[in-house]
Formats: C-alpha cells, structure tokens, sequence
C-alpha cells in the first residue's frame, strides 16, 4: 500500500503549526507543503529557514519526511535532501533492497509519530511502478528498527516531537507504552 494511500481528517495546518511552535526557534525549521516530490532544502540566502518540504499536502507525507529529519544529524541537516541519493520510482530489485535498508528507521520513527497522533501508520515500500519483491522482510526491519528505538531510546528531536503529538491529539506522552505489533503492518 502506498505511503500515501489514505488520507482522513488529520489537518494538515495542525502539524505545520505544532511543528513550528517546536522548531522553528530551537532548530530554524519549518514544515512546508509541496506539489511535487518531498525535498528538505537546508536555509540560504533565499530563505532563513530549513525546510522540511513534504508533498502535495498529505499528513502521511508530512510524518514521513518528519521522521527522517529527526534522524538527520546537523552535517546532513545542512545538505540539500540531507545529501542522500534517492531513486525515483520503478527500482529494480536491488535498488529496492538498498532503499528498504536506509527506510527502515525513519518507517520505525513514522509509526512512532502516528501512534502519537492515534492514527493508523501504512509501511510503504515506495515502489509502485518497479518490483517492490516481499515486502515481509522490509516490515520485519521496521519493527526490528523500533525494537532498537525501544532499547536505545529516540534520537532527541524525535522524542520532542512525539511528545507534542501526543499532547495535541491526547495520547500517552510515554511512548514506551504504545503497543506495537507486526500484525498491524497487515502481516
């Protein structure tokens, strides 16, 4: 299923807004709606802020792009897209496994920030016109990556997040007590 296959009532303005009042002083960072492909653009001449760019208005593009912030360090922070490659849609099998393997924590992050929201997180492979091969493996990565959150704690702007998510949308700040399960990524 798409990472962007169900939109609900979540609003869009809520999180640019909660994730302002957060960042925007802290970290100099907005949250920006797109038309096109997610991008964080570090700040430039053009723009004083760093900005996490997601696309076309979707809340699950949103949380996506959230989470990989959240785990960028400051170096990479200052690159545009953080200086990763990506390859656009319709990857061969390889390319695919070389995405799932840098996806899997930042898709361990997002559900983090959906079980903070009290929404439904869709594990997303991201690969609709290529081969995406079985995906039980990648969703057993994902959990394995949460498993490591669980032990090792969440990198320091992911728990700030997660925490304002959860007092937005009233959910349990602890995140440790969220349950989690395999089953939910339609296993």
């Amino acid at each position: 299923m798409s990472l962007y296959a169900v939109e609900d009532s979540f609003i869009i303005d809520d999180l640019m807004a909660l994730f302002s009042r957060q960042f925007r002083s802290s970290e100099q960072t907005l949250l920006v709606s797109g038309d096109d492909e997610p991008l964080y653009l570090p700040k430039s001449t053009q723009c004083e802020f760093h900005q996490v760019i997601f696309a076309h208005g979707f809340f699950s593009s949103a949380m996506h792009e959230l989470a990989h912030w959240c785990i960028a360090g400051d170096a990479r922070r200052q690159l545009t897209d953080y200086g990763y490659w990506y390859e656009p849609d319709g990857r061969t099998l390889d390319q695919q496994l070389a995405f799932a393997a840098v996806e899997a924590k930042p898709q361990a992050l997002e559900w983090v920030f959906n079980k903070a929201c009290n929404r439904r997180f869709y594990i997303s492979l991201d690969n609709l016109d290529g081969k995406p091969g079985d995906d039980l493996p990648f969703k057993q990565t994902v959990v394995d990556a949460l498993a490591s959150y669980r032990q090792n704690g969440l990198p320091a702007r992911a728990l700030l997040l997660q925490k304002a998510l959860a007092h937005f949308y009233r959910q349990d700040s602890q995140w440790l007590n969220y349950e989690f399960s395999i089953q939910e990524l339609g296993v």
